[in-house]
């Protein structure tokens, strides 16, 4: 890609100088291009992820066959052409590149899956990635940042978000993989991917309104303090605050512990659907019991 500072599945990479002919030497310097290209906009080498990244990264983000996965940076188009052709998902891929373009949508006839996957010609900042269900990146870390907000408004709770190599900045991965693969850079040798997947979370910061039921229970005030998918905050209950443990959100999944006055701690699990969430209290050696929460005016 010319202007977005990116490097795609099958895409162009920006960086700094060029590559060596020596195999050694050039992995080094197109390495060290990769870490400093954020700024440059102009394009650079076409540069295919190996297949066996791409699978693993698939994998990872368990996609199914009721999955739509978007590519942004698609480049040959083999992250969509392969979620379509082994897992027998849905998608699309966008990628600045007309003849690339051309290329993945040539490749789906071929391969029989042009009525499930189409790549299109656009700038992966403007791109509608609302539908997506998985979401594959091979995006260098300025444009990762630039994108990571984006990404946090549009894509839906829950949504599988997964990287080549670079990471989303102050939003950590909640999981990593490394992959050993005889090829990179379009380079033989014994190479080391790193794979990151996110999970969408939910936006629950802010106060709430709960309610569980029993004469332990009743009304009480959650506050949350949320920073991607950790959060902290205080229950407030009969006017005694009670600071959250173990706060955590998986896509529409939130839960954390309160401590209890007696030693032990009550475990919340809830689903979140917009400005409201509902779920269990569990307490060891008592049954659970339901509660429900809705954010504060």
């Amino acid at each position: 890609m010319r202007d977005e500072m990116k490097a795609g599945y099958g895409s162009r990479v920006t960086g700094h100088g060029s590559l060596l002919r020596s195999a050694a030497c050039g992995a080094l310097l197109f390495a060290a291009s990769l870490a400093c290209a954020q700024d440059v906009k102009d394009g650079g080498p076409y540069v295919p992820t190996p297949q066996k990244v791409v699978e693993a990264m698939l994998d990872l983000a368990a996609v199914r066959n009721n999955d739509f996965v978007m590519d942004l940076g698609s480049g040959d188009g083999r992250i969509v052409l392969t979620a379509a052709t082994r897992h027998r998902a849905s998608g699309v891929g966008v990628d600045i590149d007309q003849e690339l373009v051309d290329r993945a949508n040539a490749s789906a006839r071929r391969l029989g899956v042009a009525d499930r996957v189409q790549f299109l010609k656009q700038d992966v900042q403007v791109a509608d990635i609302k539908r997506a269900t998985v979401l594959t990146l091979y995006l260098l870390p300025g444009m990762m940042s630039t994108l990571r907000p984006k990404f946090l408004k549009e894509l839906r709770p829950g949504t599988r978000i997964v990287s080549h190599d670079f990471e989303l900045g102050e939003w950590k991965p909640d999981r990593t993989l490394e992959v050993e693969t005889p090829e990179k850079y379009d380079l033989a040798g014994s190479w080391t991917s790193n794979v990151h997947l996110w999970i969408v979370p939910a936006a629950v910061n802010g106060a709430w309104q709960g309610m569980s039921p029993g004469p332990s229970g009743g009304r009480f005030q959650l506050e949350i303090n949320q920073t991607y998918q950790r959060i902290e905050g205080k229950v407030t209950r009969n006017g005694k605050a009670v600071a959250l443990k173990d706060g955590q959100i998986e896509g529409a999944r939130v839960r954390f512990s309160v401590p209890k006055p007696g030693g032990g701690n009550e475990r919340f699990e809830a689903t979140v659907n917009g400005n409201s969430m509902a779920g269990e209290i569990k307490d060891d050696g008592t049954a659970p019991v339901k509660w429900s929460a809705s954010k504060a005016p």
